[in-house]
């Protein structure tokens, strides 16, 4: 089996960490972007752009595996956009009988189906929801039409240390410094999370395993669920004191959503806050193993570390100065 992988947008969160995992294991790993702004050791490079056929064709050329880890910003989803996006990548794919890992989220699904299994009827809650389905539509059809396996891999939300853009450095640890923290829902209510080097070690081990699955197949990531009590606890123990808990006030932010489009995109989808989703997926449990998983705590404590500035890595020293 060959184990040679090609990254399409290797700066992305998912992109970085996966490149490091694959590369970890052995694997050949070739990254792709429109510039190498990360620079990871044992990955080789190829610029080009994501959304021009050819780039991406002399991009995957030398590997049997392909990564998509290309997001488009979240206010630019719409108006065929993210089809379209994805398309190209497609059409660069078509008859390559290689596999294709794309990261896949809960957006699919209504709010009120709580346990979320790879057989779950779809019925998606908002617009980006409805935009997920096709686009893994759109990977079904293209694994049915010309020689090309494709495997979503679905995960909640990424946190991760130094990831940039997540809910984490935009939103809870905001005031961190401050000595506050700060929830977007009820903290009484579950989440579910993908530590990403777990989620990134999960795709290599199903990389490697892709001859044991189907031409499209899909695999349900569970991460790590706790409620929002659990995770300021888990932080009040990385910093070695107390902390205050305060719950986001959306308010101010809806009425600077009408002049800020991304805030705006973030607000509709406020409901996965209070709606306790797990994922659940034996098949993919059974393959990564028992303590695939690292323990929470760790987690939360690597992440969290990550954010502070230098004086603040010591538990402790960002409390003596709130």
């Amino acid at each position: 089996m060959q184990k040679t992988i090609t990254i399409l947008g290797i700066n992305g969160r998912i992109g970085q960490d996966a490149a490091r995992a694959f590369a970890a294991a052995g694997w050949q790993v070739t990254g792709f972007g429109r510039e190498d702004r990360v620079h990871i050791p044992g990955v080789s490079f190829i610029a080009g752009n994501g959304e021009n056929t050819a780039d991406v064709a002399r991009a995957v050329a030398p590997s049997a595996v392909v990564l998509d880890a290309i997001n488009l910003p979240y206010d630019k989803w719409d108006k065929g956009r993210y089809e379209k996006s994805l398309a190209i990548r497609l059409a660069a794919l078509k008859g390559s009988d290689k596999t294709l890992l794309y990261p896949g989220n809960i957006y699919n699904f209504a709010a009120e189906t709580h346990v979320l299994e790879p057989q779950t009827p779809e019925n998606p809650a908002r617009d980006k929801g409805e935009i997920r389905v096709r686009l893994e539509q759109m990977l079904k059809e293209a694994t049915a039409n010309g020689k090309l396996q494709t495997i979503v891999l679905r995960a909640p939300d990424f946190f991760g240390p130094g990831a940039t853009g997540t809910a984490f450095d935009l939103i809870m640890l905001k005031n961190i410094e401050k000595g506050q923290l700060l929830y977007p829902g009820d903290p009484a209510i579950g989440h579910s999370w993908a530590y990403l080097p777990d989620l990134a070690r999960a795709f290599v081990r199903v990389a490697e395993a892709r001859e044991t699955f189907e031409r499209f197949d899909r695999l349900h990531f569970a991460g790590l669920f706790a409620t929002g009590h659990e995770l300021h606890a888990s932080i009040e123990r990385t910093l070695g004191h107390r902390i205050a808990l305060k719950r986001v006030n959306w308010l101010p932010y809806k009425a600077l959503a009408l002049a800020v489009p991304i805030l705006r995109e973030v607000i509709k989808m406020n409901y996965l806050w209070e709606t306790p989703h797990r994922l659940s997926d034996p098949r993919l449990d059974a393959l990564l193993g028992p303590d695939f998983l690292t323990p929470f705590d760790e987690a939360m404590k690597t992440t969290v570390r990550s954010y502070l500035p230098a004086r603040g890595a010591k538990a402790g020293e960002i409390g003596a100065a709130a």
